[in-house]
This record gives structure tokens, sequence and C-alpha cells, in this order.
């Protein structure tokens, strides 16, 4: 009989358990709904005065006007530059496609050149080897032609102010004739096309006498200065007879 209440006690309190914990979640779901509900009013009311935002802006004629001009404005900038950029490299592109090409040609120009200048004059004077010179010659003159009407020109800078944009100097000479820093001699002529370098002229530059003097004097104030210091030390080297160990004369 004790058995039997004992177990309708359990049975009670795990009951009453039971509804208290369905009670506290029944109240916990409750307490969620009403934060959603809350959240859901604020985002509503939140797009709402966005709607309401919008709707005014849209409907302000001035601030549509503002917008729609300061786009067009940009486009129109945008275009104008592409525009101009495209001409620029349109007309680069003209000017300059043939760099790379009349760059490898100048080395058959200089061949010419050399096959020139190197023929003797006795040979020269022969008709056969003077119709050979003279059609290489005219060979030269027809390549120069078609290098120049495509914009490429040949730069013989003698006798002109050397400027190292356009020439490389490869030596100095003194000359009494020439003002220093003139162009006396021509190793290798240059080529521009149009206004860009595609080779520097190679030339040998005039420098004024008083320095080539100077130099000069420095030159052999230095071998005197060997042969001297030479001589000192041939002077300071002890002689057979003072050298120690040497035999010594003691008769009076």
């Amino acid at each position: 009989m004790s058995e039997t209440q004992e177990q309708k006690d359990e049975a009670a309190r795990a009951a009453a358990d039971a509804e208290a914990h369905a009670a506290a979640e029944e109240a916990l779901e409750a307490t969620e709904e009403a934060e959603d509900d809350e959240e859901g009013t604020e985002t509503e009311e939140a797009e709402s005065e966005d709607v309401s935002d919008s709707g005014a802006e849209e409907d302000d004629p001035a601030a549509q006007i503002a917008e729609l001009r300061d786009q067009l404005l940009r486009a129109m900038a945008e275009t104008e530059n592409v525009r101009r950029r495209a001409a620029r490299e349109r007309e680069e592109a003209a000017k300059y496609g043939i760099a790379n090409f009349a760059r490898d040609v100048l080395g058959i120009a200089d061949n010419l050149r050399r096959a020139i200048d190197s023929a003797p004059p006795e040979t020269v004077a022969e008709d056969n080897a003077k119709a050979l010179f003279e059609g290489v010659e005219m060979t030269e003159r027809e390549l120069l032609a078609a290098l120049e009407r495509h914009g490429v020109k040949r730069l013989e800078p003698l006798g002109e102010k050397f400027d190292h944009n356009l020439h490389q100097a490869m030596f100095e000479v003194p000359d009494p004739s020439a003002a220093p820093g003139t162009v006396v001699q021509v190793m290798q002529p240059g080529y521009v096309l149009a206004e860009r370098l595609l080779r520097p002229a190679m030339v040998g530059i005039a420098k004024a006498p008083a320095e080539a003097e100077n130099e000069a004097a420095g030159e052999a104030e230095t071998g005197e200065g060997k042969v001297e210091a030479e001589t000192a030390a041939e002077e300071s080297e002890p002689t057979a007879e003072g050298a120690p160990g040497a035999n010594v004369d003691t008769q009076a």
C-alpha cells in the first residue's frame, strides 16, 4: 500500500515538472515572437522612411536634372579622353611604326658607305671599276632617299656644336681651328625618325689647345718624376765595397 502511494507521488511530481517545463518553453517562445515582432516593425518603419525619401527625391525635378546633367558631362569627358588617346596612338603608330625596320636597314646604308670610302682612287679611275663604283653610290643615294621619304633622316654633324641628345662623343682632339666642343670628326653617322632618335652619331670633338698642353705637361711631369724616383732608388742602393761582409784593406 505504501509503495503504491509513493508511485502515485512520483507520477504527480513528474507531471508537475512536465507542466512547468512546458510553461517555460511557451513563455520563451512568446518572448521570441515579441522580439521578432518588434524587429519587423522597426524594419518596416525604416523601409517606409527610405521609400518616402526616395519618393521625395524622385518627385524633385531639379534634383533629377542635376544628376542627369552630371552623368552626361562625365560621359562626354570620358569620350573625349578616349578620342584624344586614340588619335595620339594612331599618329604615333603612323610616325614610328617603321622604327624597328628602319633601324635594321641602317646597317645596309653603313656597309654601302664603307664600300665607297674603301675604294682606292686608282681603282675607281679604271673603266670597269668606275661603273661599279658609280652603281654603289647610286644605290646608297636611292636608299637614303627612300628612308627620307618615310621620315628617316641622316645626321652628318661635322662642324656642328656637340649635342648630347643626338651625338655620342668617342674622343677629344686638340684643334686650334675649331671651338671647343665642336664636332671635328664623324666616325659613324646618326639617324632620326621624325623627332625620335634612331641611332646617335659617333663623333670626335675638339678641345682647347691649352687643355691639351696641360695634359701633355702633366704627363711629362709624371714621366720626369718616375725617372727621378728610379735614379734616387739606384743611388740609395749599397755599393759592393760598403756592403756587410765585404773584404776591407787594413794595410796602412
